[in-house]
């Protein structure tokens, strides 16, 4: 399977290979961001659209259509990505829909193909298409025109509609290998042997994240400042969280637009997914000041909110009581505050393996003092924790004030006892 790009998922790879033979009518690839769901969906693509007679060549990446993919100039194939203020798919006009929205898309979809072949589909990060674009795809999901396929990657499947999943053949991509990132990274000539194995490490199973990374080397410097600010904030004093939780969001931004350069306006998050439970599974998130902790000796306790609403925003109008750098928009604080929260759970990550004493599963290796030195924090604190994280990242995904998000949670990072 000389012709694919995607590494390190040999059983999605040759199930992609069956179905440039027998394409489904919508395919559904889930995986966590910057596992290479996209790359797949580009093999896909190319298949369907190779000019080779023989289904077993494809895609060969040297005639015509393979090259018009690979470039992103084919007619024929069809992208859909978030964007603007929302960072969402929009359903589009209803008379006169807007490039780059659902309605454009179907009536694209509605045309004859331009090569006289298959048609394809891509839409990445599907997960941001509200209800109302869901529910406009779903006829053209279900009895599509003649010779298109449709593919819709998604971080997380059942932040779907149920009735969009229903229609789709499936495919999860985990983590990858990091012998496999080290040699995709070497391939692509964007890092050397030394520097590859570490950003393997530090990217968790994610070689989009770790070509960023390689691609970015400032944001990497951001983030070890972060992450080294992170762990002395666990000897610090309350007023000093405060202070430096506004200085954390700020290197977060740093980070943020540096990745977004490299991927083309898009970032992939700092870690892994958190594992956040889907909004269309009926949960509400829940306030980020919820569970009580127990602050260190001298410590004032973390401040508490009365519910879920009190901390919840509908729009920028409900961030002017907050304390923040006017000149940054919402949508980038929430951003940053996003990225934050996803470093801050591997710093936890790192710190929990640590103290189980199981160091070779530290991800950031460089930091094996500073993780050593923070030992005296149990596995039940750093558990609570890590949860808290987690609702954190539900609090600011559901429009939360990120400033009031952070500043309780650098209130809930442990302290370290008093004779470390």
């Amino acid at each position: 399977m000389s012709g694919f790009l995607t590494r390190g998922h040999p059983a999605a790879v040759a199930a992609i290979a069956a179905m440039i033979a027998a394409p489904p009518h919508a395919l559904l690839i889930a995986g966590p961001p910057g596992v290479g769901k996209t790359t797949l969906a580009l093999d896909l693509a190319a298949g369907l659209l190779c000019d080779a007679l023989d289904p077993a060549e494809r895609p060969c990446r040297a005639c015509r259509g393979c090259r018009l993919v690979d470039s992103g100039g084919h007619a024929d194939l069809h992208r859909l990505a978030p964007g603007g203020a929302g960072d969402q798919i929009r359903i589009g006009d209803r008379s006169e829909p807007e490039p780059g929205t659902v309605r454009r898309l179907i009536s694209e979809l509605a045309l004859l193909p331009v090569e006289g072949g298959a048609r394809v589909t891509i839409i990445e990060r599907a997960e941001r298409l509200n209800d109302d674009a869901q529910s406009a795809l779903l006829k053209t999901l279900e009895e599509p025109p003649p010779g298109v396929t449709i593919i819709l990657c998604v971080e997380r499947e059942d932040q779907l509609l149920p009735t969009v999943r229903s229609r789709c053949v499936r495919l999860r991509l985990g983590p990858v290998g990091a012998r496999d990132i080290e040699a995709i990274l070497g391939d692509q000539g964007v890092a050397d042997a030394s520097t590859a194995g570490q950003l393997a490490r530090l990217a968790a199973g994610r070689p989009g994240l770790a070509r960023a990374w390689a691609l970015a080397p400032e944001a990497v410097t951001a983030r070890a400042e972060i992450v080294r600010s992170i762990l002395d904030l666990l000897g610090a004093a309350p007023a000093r969280r405060m202070a430096a939780i506004r200085e954390l969001i700020v290197r977060s931004a740093d980070v943020e637009r540096a990745l977004a350069r490299v991927n083309g306006g898009s970032a992939p998050a700092p870690v892994a997914a958190s594992g956040r439970r889907s909004r269309r599974a009926g949960a509400t998130p829940i306030a980020a000041a919820s569970t009580t902790t127990t602050a260190g000796a001298g410590d004032q306790p973390a401040p508490e909110a009365s519910d879920g609403a009190a901390t919840t925003e509908t729009s920028d109008q409900a961030d002017a009581d907050e304390p923040r750098d006017t000149r940054a928009p919402a949508s980038e604080r929430r951003r940053a505050a996003t990225t934050l929260v996803a470093i801050w759970r591997e710093v936890a990550r790192d710190l929990a393996v640590a103290g189980l004493g199981d160091e070779r599963l530290i991800r950031d290796a460089g930091l094996l003092d500073e993780l050593r030195a923070a030992a005296g924090i149990t596995p039940v604190e750093l558990g609570a924790f890590l949860e808290r994280l987690d609702r954190s990242g539900e609090l600011i995904e559901a429009n939360a004030s990120p400033e009031l998000v952070l500043d309780v949670l650098v209130l809930s990072w442990p302290h370290l006892p008093r004779a470390a």
